[in-house]
């Protein structure tokens, strides 16, 4: 497709499907030497596919070391892994509220310890947030809280790794057409496209662009931003 990320050695989390896939496949055809990691099976149909729960500092070692064992290095991380739990606030259970968080954000926070000091010339660290790290949706305490923590997190690590030339910077999709919320999309998705300013529910690719464009000499001037990969929801919507 291109060589916009030619030699790069990319980390990417929740690669087996979704966006995570169309990041991992986006990215080795721009050129990337790609470490697709998940818990997943279907990641191993992915070349370097290996699988990593990103909750183990265990499994983000054995990640690391394979791209350095490769190629050397890191110079990009994608933390893209992600998993929701939908229940009313006073009905969720602990360990689901916490598995939720484990994943969606300690996970990205322990793939950022293990990156940094193998990107000895800077690099670039992506974290996907959400619309739900802007705004709440009844149900979504979990997920809500977790995503608004993973913006907090992109804003301090772009700080403290700045001095170092690590970028790190937040995409925030809206609704994108994943297995995440295949059964909304598929129940209300012409309602949902006709909500949109571009009309048409988003595609993992459209995150995938975005990701590519973050990782890339392209943004070597931007860090510590939120980019929405939204359809324009957020131009609509007072209060965002």
């Amino acid at each position: 497709m291109g060589d916009r990320l030619r030699g790069k050695v990319a980390i990417i989390t929740g690669a087996a499907r979704g966006q995570g896939r169309a990041e991992a496949e986006r990215f080795a055809a721009e050129g990337a030497h790609v470490i697709a990691g998940d818990v997943l099976d279907e990641v191993k149909d992915l070349p370097d596919g290996i699988h990593l729960d990103v909750t183990s500092t265990e499994s983000w070692t054995a990640a690391v070391a394979l791209a350095v064992e490769r190629h050397g290095r890191v110079d990009v991380l994608v933390n893209n892994a992600g998993i929701h739990h939908a229940a009313r606030v006073h009905e969720m259970a602990i360990e689901d509220f916490q598995r939720v968080l484990d994943v969606n954000l300690l996970g990205p926070f322990l793939g950022i310890k293990a990156v940094v000091p193998h990107m000895p010339g800077g690099g670039s660290i992506i974290n996907v947030s959400s619309l739900n790290g802007l705004a709440a949706q009844a149900r979504t305490a979990a997920y809500t809280s977790s995503k608004f923590g993973l913006r907090g997190l992109t804003k301090t690590a772009a700080i403290d790794l700045g001095p170092l030339g690590i970028r790190v910077n937040a995409i925030l999709p809206g609704v994108i057409r994943t297995p995440m919320v295949a059964y909304v999309v598929e129940e209300r998705e012409a309602e949902l496209a006709a909500g949109l300013p571009l009309g048409r529910i988003g595609e993992p690719m459209d995150v995938a662009a975005a990701a590519v464009f973050l990782a890339s000499d392209e943004s070597a001037w931007i860090s510590g931003i939120d980019l929405p990969v939204d359809g324009g929801h957020i131009a609509q919507t007072p209060g965002l």
